[in-house]
């Protein structure tokens, strides 16, 4: 892990989607380190034993589910004593096949878990932290939002719709104290490359050159800035962590 800024969280209470592996959970592990509560959505049950066991609060949580997303956000507010900081991480990758062969339940799966779960946070979030008077929500896309990746047409179209939703979200925020961002990475080496052929990580790691796969505490690195009272002046932007492949 880089260098910690102490007490940078303290005081602040955190929701990780997705936060029991990979990205969502070394932002949740940094972020608790420097100081905040956070608590940990996720489906895996085995992971979040594990992420318990580490400190982190668990939260068994479908965000697919609107209104179990409601009341489980509504309740670790209350437990934590308020919200401060939402992060987005929770995601699938779909399978790898062209878009006239991608079959239709795998098509909404992705797009109900990546792009309406992702929406289902954002909606119940953004008005608890509005009335608080102060909020960051941090949203994971992708460059391949950005650029579209072959033979993954419902995992970059999600995350296109999370970049759009991101700066929209922001833009109607950026009166308040409450900012909304988005990070973009190239491939990041975690436990999502389970969902993925081995020919298609093949080729995400040739688009980037820097000739690696990103780790999840550069992610988190980034997700915690985002996150911290330092990015008071920066909403509804799309930040890149892509080895040097995103060219816009």
């Amino acid at each position: 892990m880089a260098e910690l800024f102490n007490n940078r969280f303290a005081n602040r209470k955190a929701i990780i989607t997705g936060g029991a592996s990979g990205i969502g959970l070394a932002a949740a592990l940094r972020m608790q380190a420097e100081g905040a509560t956070v608590t940990v959505w996720d489906v895996n049950e085995a992971a979040l034993a594990r992420a318990e066991a580490e400190g982190l609060t668990p939260a068994l949580v479908d965000v697919t589910n609107p209104q179990g997303v409601e009341a489980a956000m509504n309740s670790a507010a209350e437990a934590m004593g308020g919200l401060d900081i939402l992060v987005c991480s929770a995601g699938i990758t779909g399978p790898n096949v062209p878009t006239w062969e991608y079959p239709l339940d795998d098509w909404h799966a992705v797009t109900n878990l990546n792009f309406h779960g992702v929406y289902y946070c954002c909606r119940v979030a953004a008005p608890l932290m509005k009335s608080a008077g102060y909020g960051r929500i941090v949203n994971m896309a992708s460059v391949a939002g950005k650029e579209g990746n072959p033979s993954a047409p419902a995992y970059s179209a999600t995350k296109a719709a999370v970049i759009g939703l991101t700066k929209s979200l922001g833009k109607e925020l950026a009166d308040t104290a409450v900012t909304v961002n988005c990070i973009a990475p190239a491939a990041v080496e975690s436990p999502i490359f389970d969902q993925m052929t081995p020919e298609f990580i093949a080729y995400m790691k040739s688009k980037i050159p820097m000739n690696r796969f990103g780790t999840p505490d550069e992610i988190a690195a980034m997700i915690c800035w985002l996150a911290s009272s330092e990015a008071s002046f920066t909403t509804g932007a799309c930040f890149d962590q892509s080895g040097g492949r995103a060219t816009f």
